[in-house]
């Protein structure tokens, strides 16, 4: 196979965040402080995703003050722009051009596993928009674009990642040659850390979410030292001691969120925090859970404030990273435009 253009990288992370306002504590343990520490090992590409925000109705207002809120959040919180590529998505037009060609690639079959299509377009699916139910391809696409070959997600994100690989080997089935070696690697879910998914400080069986109508549900990167407090003491736990092991845990789900919330935020294990603190009610152990997250937020939220003054850098950060996004991704579809037949 003759590749002009691209080559496969042996190792490479793509990951994309929603300009959502509001970040809290579920998206910082679930991604943001995830990609700081992998920045350090392997060669990284952050995007905010604002083509995916669009699925739902958006305020054009807001979805703008939100892409620099969620820029000042990743910046604030470690990503360091000479080592990781951040940008946003629509600066990028070959995700789009790609996501199309995807699509006849894909089979509604398999869209039509997808549970949370399901699950956001609710009883209303047939008012859905078609972006809406089509949004997982074009994540292919931002995956395969830069021929990613780890994608660091939580555990809702796994079977988008399997959908991934579905299309990657589709994509290599039609386009090549047995002899031939495949175009799209398959690219590796990565999950990473305890706290991969942080759950309601009110409802342990339900993920931390902006759209939860209690804000006590969560915690947000821009919340005081005195709001922070005040949620974790009040945050839901049970009367029953903190246990010896993470099995007397499974059955008690507020109190595995709140130790998993300290395991990461600390770099320790969960069976670290078990013994240091097995044996003491939460009582003593919310104090220091505060402690710990005013610790680790505050300066994120400071920088953030400061960023958010004025965003012009921001925006300047944003316009050199989808400079360098673009640098890869222009060979990468100019090589599937030459397979599919394309002039």
């Amino acid at each position: 196979m003759t590749i002009l253009h691209s080559i496969q990288p042996s190792k490479r992370i793509f990951s994309g965040i929603q300009p959502t306002g509001n970040l809290h504590l579920g998206n910082y343990l679930g991604a943001i402080k995830n990609w700081v520490n992998l920045q350090e090992e392997i060669t990284s590409i952050f995007s905010i995703v604002d083509m995916h925000a669009i699925t739902v109705p958006q305020d054009p207002k807001t979805l703008r003050a939100s892409t620099h809120e969620v820029a000042a959040a990743i910046i604030a919180a470690g990503i360091d722009i000479q080592k990781s590529i951040l940008f946003n998505q629509s600066s990028i037009k070959e995700h789009a051009e790609l996501a199309w060609i995807l699509n006849c690639v894909c089979r509604i079959g398999w869209l039509n596993r997808m549970t949370q299509f399901k699950e956001k377009a609710g009883k209303n699916k047939e008012n859905a928009t078609i972006g809406l139910y089509n949004y997982p391809v074009l994540m292919a696409a931002d995956i395969l674009l830069y021929r990613a070959t780890h994608v660091p997600v939580g555990d809702d994100q796994k079977q988008h990642i399997e959908l991934t690989r579905d299309i990657a080997s589709s994509f290599n089935s039609m386009f090549t040659n047995d002899e031939e070696e495949d175009f799209f690697c398959l690219p590796e879910p990565q999950i990473i850390g305890p706290a991969k998914r942080v759950m309601s400080l009110r409802d342990g069986s339900k993920k931390m979410s902006k759209s939860d109508s209690s804000e006590a549900s969560r915690i947000n990167l821009t919340d005081t030292k005195e709001e922070i407090s005040n949620k974790i003491k009040k945050a839901k736990t049970d009367p029953e001691l903190i246990p010896e092991t993470i099995e007397n845990l499974k059955s008690r789900p507020e109190a595995l969120n709140l130790i998993n919330i300290y395991s990461s935020l600390s770099d320790q294990s969960v069976e670290k925090i078990l013994e240091e603190f097995s044996g003491k009610g939460f009582s003593y152990f919310k104090p220091k859970l505060i402690e710990l997250t005013i610790e680790k937020l505050g300066p994120i939220s400071s920088k953030m404030r400061y960023l958010l003054k004025d965003t012009i850098e921001i925006d300047k950060i944003l316009k050199t990273g989808a400079e360098k996004a673009r640098e890869i991704a222009e060979p990468v579809l100019k090589d599937v435009k030459y397979l599919v037949g394309f002039i």
